[in-house]
């Protein structure tokens, strides 16, 4: 059972640590902790003005964007930034050939013309609570894991219940009571959610993913990655589904615009929803981690190859494959850079080393030795043990799941057929075919079929895979199938003969599919048991061996803050790099007609009459992106970074190579958040989307 002392030696750790201020993404309800060290930074407010249930505070400006990035309110009348790549998906949905936003921008010059967006969402943070003695009552020392896990799985339906009907109107909020400290801890966070988003502004792909996959990752950047929605409420000011009669919604607090720029040294924060880290893991799950990476990136490679070869040659299939190809394309190249700087770094050395220490630590005492001796001998035996079926399980989900369209799509089908939700499975199919073709998904299942024969032992292939020693004779099978389109679908679903839905294909390939995946699945289960058991038990013991040195639980994309200043770095010797860009980098790296650095003339000539209005920095430039070494990772894209005094001074949008094992260790000399100069993205808006409305909305710093 999680006991009050671990609760306070947590406390006592985040309260004395004298480390680096750069690092941690710290909970916003203990922020206070850190007063001292953010004031010494240069932060002039106060920790109520960043979390407070009482009144208005910066977190009612922060946003989860659609549950995967982050936005901000920069307005009185709900205005959103967010990043481009964060609203890719929805400039995507409303695009076709006809209104090729992507290629062109869009800018909505008024209320009416700017574009609702089904199932789009934002949510307002409204409360954290602490619930660990609740979601821990009736843990006994004697449980098994599982046990353990479905009497938490029970507290944890029991507290929800229990807490939803203290709001008035349940549908519109969300609770999520989530595990810290690798389930040493639990919290509740409240959030009000919005699902009348629409979208407002927008600047073309060359603009708002300038450098694309080439530069992703990279510094220096001269991306100007952002968007801009509205979240509307109705007349009331409450959230509710679309309706024309809704009304741009007035936020408790929205951020205010600082035109003065920084200079190395300034204090910065960024407030936002970090997604993963796994900062406590141990040498041996980083091994496996590495090794999943390289088989990731190389699956994922083979799949872009395809999908880029159709969307260079077709405009209509480089729209429907847009948020495809990125989604892959940005965790691939992560997947490189991550294990290049795991190398570079020696992260399995310095982790081995914590271990070392770990170990001398707990053999120094009987009773520790009693406690912890077994916790490092689990771990590794249980990383051995399920490192292939894990492998195998990774293999179908980006060759299959991911990588095979007509199979993911047969077990939507099935699976809504099954729930008899005819609205929502009606929406899904419709989705399905805006965003399909099927040659291209036809040579992408071939290279898929192709590779996990190639790399998976023969005891694990699907049943459909055994048809042929050629991909392209198997693929030939799974696309006789009649959910490859609109009529034959229709078809399929109207066929009265016994079984024709189970007969099809691709319906068979995904069944196929599935007893594979179950079989290893099941399999793992308990060694996953085993491993969160060792894992909470190791962190338990690494927090006590550590007390009064840096401790903050892992990213699990609940808020956080992480502040520190901006800064440039030395990536080696002999090359400091500047913490900041111009746009004369842009035409630096200009490629006419390429499409990850082709320039838009409009934007060209203004860059060329340095038509940047009253966006100029003091040093006579115009500064395109900047860098701080806050403390961010997937999720936090689109946060905004923040001054001293509560303004918006850039949108958080990247990290850099050298760093890209930060979701392992944290490097305060290499790690820097890459972030686009809020005026770069004013200068956009006003000057080349001519969209002075939106600028016009703003509240400005004296």
């Amino acid at each position: 059972m999680f006991k009050k002392s671990l609760l306070l030696i947590l406390i006592s750790v985040f309260v004395f640590s004298a480390a680096k201020a750069d690092e941690g993404m710290w909970l916003l309800q203990m922020i206070g902790k850190n007063y001292s060290q953010m004031k010494a930074q240069g932060f002039k407010l106060k920790p109520e003005d960043i979390y407070s249930v009482q009144k208005s505070s910066l977190k009612d400006a922060i946003v989860v964007f659609g549950g995967y990035c982050t936005g901000e309110i920069v307005s009185d009348k709900g205005l959103i930034f967010t990043n481009h790549h964060c609203g890719y998906q929805s400039i995507q949905q409303h695009s076709s050939v006809e209104h090729d936003y992507l290629k062109e921008g869009f800018w909505a010059k008024s209320f009416d013309e700017e574009i609702p967006t089904p199932g789009l969402y934002v949510s307002f943070l409204q409360e954290i609570r602490d619930v660990t003695d609740a979601v821990n009552e009736g843990i006994k020392e004697s449980m098994s894991e599982n046990e353990r896990q479905e009497k938490i799985h029970e507290n944890i339906e029991i507290l929800s219940t229990q807490y939803e009907k203290e709001f008035p109107s349940e549908r519109f909020y969300k609770i999520e009571i989530k595990p810290f400290f690798e389930g040493n801890a639990y919290y509740m966070t409240i959030y009000l959610v919005f699902n009348d988003v629409r979208m407002v502004g927008t600047p073309p792909d060359a603009i708002g993913k300038f450098g694309a996959d080439t530069d992703n990752w990279m510094w220096p950047r001269h991306t100007c990655d952002f968007s801009v929605f509205r979240v509307y409420a109705d007349k009331n000011g409450n959230p509710a589904e679309y309706s024309k009669d809704n009304v741009p919604f007035k936020p408790k607090h929205h951020l205010p615009v600082s035109l003065k720029g920084y200079k190395e040294g300034d204090f910065a924060m960024v407030m936002g929803f970090p997604g993963t880290t796994v900062r406590y893991s141990t040498s041996y799950e980083i091994a496996n981690d590495m090794e999943e990476n390289d088989y990731c990136s190389k699956i994922r490679g083979l799949r872009q190859d395809v999908l880029m070869a159709d969307m260079e040659k077709d405009d209509a299939i480089r729209i429907k494959y847009a948020t495809k190809f990125a989604h892959s394309s940005n965790y691939w190249k992560k997947f490189i850079e991550a294990n290049k700087s795991l190398k570079a770094l020696k992260i399995p050395e310095l982790k081995a080393d914590t271990e070392k220490k770990f170990e001398n630590w707990f053999n120094a005492d009987p009773k520790r030795q009693a406690q912890y001796k077994n916790v490092l001998p689990s771990i590794k035996q249980v990383c051995a043990e399920m490192k292939d079926d894990n492998r195998r399980l990774n293999y179908i989900n980006e060759c299959f799941w991911s990588g095979m369209e007509l199979a993911e799509f047969a077990y939507t089908l099935l699976s809504g057929m099954m729930e008899d939700d005819t609205d929502a499975l009606k929406t899904q199919i419709e989705n399905f075919y805006k965003d399909y073709n099927e040659s291209t998904d036809y040579k992408s299942t071939i290279a898929m079929i192709k590779v996990y024969k190639e790399d998976i032992e023969e005891e694990y292939w699907p049943e459909f895979l055994k048809i042929s020693d050629d991909p392209k004779v198997v693929a030939d099978y799974v696309f006789k199938t009649r959910i490859k389109n609109r009529d034959l679908l229709s078809e399929l679903v109207n066929d009265t003969t016994e079984g024709a839905v189970m007969n099809d294909p691709a319906v068979k390939a995904m069944m196929d599919i599935l007893n594979v995946y179950r079989t290893l699945y099941v399999r793992t289960k308990d060694f996953k048991n085993e491993l969160s058991s060792a894992r909470r038990l190791y962190v338990k013991g690494t927090n006590e061996m550590n007390v009064g040195q840096l401790v903050y639980p892992d990213a699990n994309f609940t808020e956080r803050l992480t502040f520190g200043t901006v800064q440039s770095y030395n990536p080696k010797d002999g090359v400091k790099m500047s913490y900041f860009t111009t746009t004369d980098g842009v035409l630096q790296k200009e490629i006419p007609g390429d499409y990850e650095f082709d320039v838009p003339k409009k934007l060209k000539d203004l860059i060329l009459r340095k038509d940047f209005g009253r966006y100029l920095d003091k040093d006579g430039t115009m500064h395109a992106c900047f860098l701080t070494n806050n403390d961010i990772t997937g999720g936090n894209s689109g946060s905004p970074v923040i001054d001293g005094k509560g303004n918006l001074i850039g949108l958080a949008f990247d990290g850099n190579s050298e760093s890209m094992s930060s979701d392992w260790v944290f490097n305060p000399e290499l790690q820097r958040c890459i972030n686009v100069d809020i005026r770069y993205v004013l200068f956009i808006i006003e000057k080349y989307g001519e969209c002075k409305r939106i600028i016009d909305e703003l509240t400005f710093a004296k």
